[in-house]
């Protein structure tokens, strides 16, 4: 191989190198991220978990969820010790990462010049961009490296924005500023590890839709997220329905089983080790009598327990 195909072939990479350099994830690297999620996705590559998946984890505790998670190997997905705005609040989304640094000049002057590369607004600070991004269902989710004075990413004007956008919230691993305006927007909810009255400086956005670092978690774009005040949990994607199901599954089983320790039927024991066929067909005849609704359909139910050994 001669020198000026070498030439054309070092160019040819370099090339491709820089193209690969972007402020947010191209559609095809978030689908490579999330491969294992075979349904719907966004535009940008996101996989697109139901509504109704959504909706159904909002009344599932972080325990299950755990428990479901850590069986399929995924033990690092939790972060808890937050503060949340509105505490009484249970939040569910799909995850837009965003992830900032301290401040570099050269860093900087290259993140913008990408940034309108892709048509990112050049006004304002780069800390709104992954705010025009969002759409309805989303949670912004960010790591802001645990600074607080200096390094609040957003006031009540963001959150407005956020809010507008997602019809959610936000989740920070950092800081935010004037709690007291983000309070008053209705609908919107934070969970971050701090509140500072000062404006962000000396610090600066390098990425979005990247996986990034929550405390213990680590988060992918498309992850779906479970925030009470308890903690927040983020699932992967193509686990979701999974993790719902199962979750809802458990908390019958615990529901059935409380009722009948109250009731003396059994003992604690039965309960806590596998079933008996006499308990199994108990329960199933408790589901089948079930006073109230049942979280899944019945064809979900039957479908869940077949082959499964309570």
């Amino acid at each position: 191989m001669n020198k000026k195909t070498l030439f054309i072939l070092a160019f040819m990479a370099g090339g491709l190198f820089l193209r690969a350099q972007r402020v947010g994830s191209s559609p095809e690297y978030i689908t490579t991220l999330t491969a294992d999620w075979k349904g719907e996705r966004f535009p940008d590559g996101r996989p697109k978990v139901p509504d109704a998946i959504l909706e159904r984890l909002k009344n599932i505790s972080l325990e299950d969820v755990w428990s479901v998670l850590r069986n399929k190997g995924y033990q690092n997905q939790f972060e808890g010790d937050w503060h949340v705005i509105r505490p009484d609040s249970v939040m569910t989304g799909r995850v837009v990462t965003a992830q900032y640094m301290p401040s570099r000049p050269d860093l900087i002057k290259v993140v913008k010049e990408q940034g309108k590369a892709e048509g990112r607004n050049p006004q304002g600070g780069t800390n709104s961009w992954p705010i025009d991004v969002l759409v309805d269902g989303d949670v912004y989710v960010a790591d802001g490296y645990l600074k607080m004075a200096d390094g609040t990413l957003i006031g009540d004007n963001l959150g407005n924005a956020i809010y507008a956008r997602s019809h959610r919230g936000v989740i920070f691993y950092g800081s935010v500023r004037d709690e007291a305006g983000l309070s008053e927007i209705k609908g919107f909810n934070g969970w971050v590890k701090g509140v500072d009255p000062s404006y962000i400086q000396q610090m600066m956005l390098t990425s979005i839709n990247q996986p990034i670092r929550i405390g213990r978690a680590i988060v992918l774009p498309g992850d779906v997220v479970l925030a009470n005040k308890y903690g927040a949990i983020f699932i992967p994607a193509h686990l979701a329905e999974e993790v719902v199901i199962t979750s809802e599954v458990t908390e019958l089983r615990d529901e059935f089983g409380h009722q009948r320790l109250k009731e003396k039927k059994y003992l604690a024991g039965q309960i806590d080790s596998q079933w008996t066929e006499d308990i199994k067909k108990d329960f199933l005849d408790w589901v089948n009598h079930y006073p109230g609704k049942l979280p899944m359909t019945k064809k979900e139910l039957d479908d869940y327990l077949k082959d499964r050994n309570y």
